[in-house]
């Protein structure tokens, strides 16, 4: 099983960048996936997430508007679009993939957020 994350980087505020994380090993289709990010000193918490089908989407408060997820079950990929990007944004964001009580995690992508 792998979750593999990119598209981290250095961006100023107010940008966008596009996360993705690319899955293999397991059956995708039938994984809710979601998106988590730690910031240094702070708690893991949930960013977005996202059902099986794509047919549903939760999002924290924090990034509800900003923040788009989706995926593609035919390439086995799971994105996180960030726009209007803020300094708070900066964390390591870590893809997660779930069906009942089976979790994968991927490994993090460094976002940061600065001018």
């Amino acid at each position: 099983v792998q979750l593999v994350g990119s598209g981290g980087r250095l961006v100023q505020p107010g940008g966008s960048l596009r996360l993705s994380c690319a899955a293999s090993g397991f059956t995708f289709s039938s994984y809710a996936m979601s998106w988590y990010r730690q910031a240094p000193g702070k708690e893991r918490e949930l960013v977005a997430s996202i059902t099986s089908a794509g047919s549903n989407t939760n999002y924290a408060d924090s990034v509800r508007g900003r923040f788009t997820i989706s995926r593609d079950n035919a390439k086995r990929m799971v994105y996180l679009q960030m726009n209007s990007l803020k300094p708070e944004d900066t964390a390591e964001y870590y893809c997660k993939a779930h069906w009942n009580s089976v979790i994968y995690w991927g490994q993090g992508t460094q976002v940061t957020v600065s001018s």
